[in-house]
């Protein structure tokens, strides 16, 4: 996206260059000769958000989409850090003059509804987060005692009292009978008396900062509410993510550690598998790949993930690793193996990440169901 300001020093730059543009409602798009495709225009443009591009041209047009991350690795070229609009519109055409750029892909219109929904999912998993961090702050400063009521602070039972009487003030005034029902109906019959009991002695023993209690008791209340509809969207997004997994008709839900959440999370941001020659590149685009340290004769041991790649599908990975590690045979016994070698808890589980991405690969690239497979050298 380039602004108006920057429009006139960008078109003086293309013409050196012998490149043309054209613009559209704030968005410079490039277009550049290319005898390849002749008499066709070769278009290039910068990835933003929503990609405008797939509305803007017809067939007749080859494509490019650039990822901005490398139009701003060039920033750090300059000595002065400045981001203005000349400037951007300088390291946008040094990016086409160059011609040195990796090209991003163009999903097809499943999977970019797929990808859409898997990242809005995201973000509002991640405000549920949000939510109960700032929950637990609250209750720490009013009502400490009440985590140890439950095993899961934000379970039914315990978020229909959060939602009814959060403080400890409202919960020992509470009627022991009408507490009883609300807990009954609330855990389906699970907990009854002794819990309305177990916490209305907790509240009334509580040593919880007793000033400004309405406002603390009208926070949580709103926050907890608040929950409830995340779930609720949650849930929806699910459904919805279900049904466009069961029309794909993938293998990948086959490997241990993935549902058909963190399935379509992984096939939504890989795409087409066969953009990746080797699983070794599927991992340096999730981010797993490590990072290299090495100057003479130095060569660095102790390296990291990298984490250049999709946030959203390196996530994915971990968490079906993390699950894949306690209950797939071979990728336990690889993970034991890491550990028995004196790695961390999370490094052996980043070791057992790389593991997974060639799984994911081999059964995306083979379209086959997932084979547990115990080598021998691990097995002995």
């Amino acid at each position: 996206m380039i602004k108006r300001g920057a429009l006139k020093l960008l078109c003086n730059i293309l013409n050196q260059c012998d490149l043309t543009y054209s613009r559209h409602k704030g968005t410079l798009l490039f277009l550049v000769p290319d005898p390849a495709v002749n008499p066709l225009l070769h278009i290039v443009v910068e990835r933003v958000r929503g990609d405008p591009h797939k509305r803007l041209f017809p067939d007749a047009f080859r494509v490019q989409v650039i990822n901005p991350v490398q139009t701003n690795s060039i920033r750090s070229f300059y000595i002065r850090q400045a981001k203005t609009d000349p400037r951007d519109a300088l390291l946008i055409a040094e990016v086409i003059r160059f011609g040195h750029f990796s090209e991003s892909t163009l999903h097809p219109e499943n999977i970019y509804e797929l990808r859409e929904l898997c990242r809005g999912r995201h973000a509002i998993v991640s405000m549920q987060a949000d939510v109960k961090r700032k929950v637990v702050a609250l209750l720490d400063q009013v009502f400490p005692e009440y985590e140890t009521a439950f095993t899961n602070m934000f379970g039914d039972t315990s978020m229909a009292i959060l939602q009814t009487c959060p403080t400890p003030k409202e919960l020992s005034e509470m009627r022991l009978e009408e507490l009883c029902h609300l807990i009954e109906v609330s855990s389906h019959k699970r907990f009854r008396m002794a819990k309305a009991q177990e916490l209305q002695a907790l509240a009334r023993n509580s040593f919880g900062f007793a000033m400004a209690g309405d406002v603390f008791s009208t926070m949580i209340r709103l926050y907890a509410k608040h929950l409830v509809f995340l779930k609720q969207q949650v849930q929806e997004m699910d459904r919805k993510i279900a049904e466009i997994m069961k029309t794909l008709d993938t293998p990948i839900t086959t490997i241990t550690g993935i549902g058909p959440t963190l399935g379509a999370y992984i096939l939504s941001e890989i795409g087409d598998i066969s953009r990746f020659s080797s699983a070794a590149k599927l991992a340096a685009y999730a981010g797993i790949d490590p990072t290299m340290r090495q100057s003479g004769e130095y060569n660095g041991v102790r390296n990291r993930m990298s984490k250049r790649g999709s946030p959203y599908l390196r996530h994915a990975i971990w968490l079906a690793a993390s699950s894949a590690v306690l209950h797939d045979p071979a990728l336990k016994l690889y993970f034991q193996k890491k550990r028995d070698e004196g790695k961390p808890y999370m490094a052996s589980v980043g070791h057992a990440c790389r593991k997974m991405v060639s799984i994911i690969y081999a059964v995306m690239r083979d379209n086959k169901a997932y084979t547990p497979c115990i080598p021998n050298e691990i097995s002995a």
